[in-house]
């Protein structure tokens, strides 16, 4: 353990590994963000937390399934001519999951079909929203895992880099999932945000490999668009509260003598 404090390969590699996890874990938090947004706050923060700590716990333990992960990558079926790993199988599951789940999302918050829930109903939400934030942590967790072994030897510099990246997660997923709440149409953006994310999951298992760096390029891009709007939206309501029902500024109540 010495050595590794002392190496500056070990070192650099840390660094390198703990900025790809937080850039992979970016669509984990989105995921999360997304479904917690539909609970009541005390359930959606104790769902925001139980989410985030599966993921650390997934891809720690698959960490020290390094030999099985490895063998994820042989193929074990073949489609038309393609042979399948089952980290691809794996990869195109998740990647059809959050395609069929943002699409029924996009269409509950276009035609306004989400409905307040109380007692039973709403426990019954929050168990369901565990069990996909479940499905989509052990997704992210095998594909950023897999990634992780190929850039670092020392599991202590992986676990390391683990760590930090859940942490920086654990953050930023409070800002991003109250700013999904409060905004309604930033929601739609991190579903479309999921479509995308979907469909590079699918084409990954299939072998159409997309440089992420094209794909954050976009969320980046768009992300900005959508905050001057918010922006933009909340000088406008700034200004309608300045001025009086005629759109002439209220007068300052009149001082009385007496």
């Amino acid at each position: 353990m010495l050595e590794l404090l002392q190496s500056p390969e070990a070192w650099a590699a840390l660094l390198t590994l703990t900025a790809m996890e937080i850039v992979l874990g970016i669509d984990n938090v989105v995921f999360i963000s997304v479904l917690v947004a539909k609970l009541p706050p005390e359930q959606a923060e104790k769902a925001r937390k139980l989410g985030l700590a599966l993921a650390l716990v997934f891809r720690i333990a698959l960490l020290f399934m390094l030999s099985w992960l490895i063998a994820l990558k042989d193929p074990v079926i073949e489609i038309f001519g393609k042979g399948l790993s089952w980290r691809d199988i794996i990869l195109i599951a998740g990647g059809g999951f959050l395609l069929v789940k943002a699409t029924l999302e996009l269409h509950n918050s276009i035609e306004g079909e989400e409905h307040g829930q109380e007692g039973g109903a709403v426990q019954k939400a929050f168990m369901v929203i565990i069990a996909q934030i479940i499905v989509i942590d052990l997704v992210f967790s095998i594909d950023s895992i897999i990634t992780a072994i190929g850039m670092a030897e020392d599991i202590e510099v992986m676990i390391a880099a683990v760590v930090i990246a859940v942490a920086v997660m654990y953050v930023s997923s409070g800002p991003i999932s109250a700013f999904v709440a409060k905004h309604p149409t930033t929601k739609v953006l991190a579903l479309s945000f999921l479509l995308l994310i979907g469909m590079v999951l699918v084409a990954d298992g299939f072998g159409f490999h997309v440089p992420k760096a094209y794909i954050y390029a976009a969320m980046a891009f768009s992300l900005m668009v959508e905050i001057f709007n918010v922006m933009a939206k909340s000088r406008q309501a700034k200004k309608k509260g300045a001025l009086g029902v005629e759109g002439v500024p209220a007068k300052p109540a009149e001082r009385t003598t007496h």
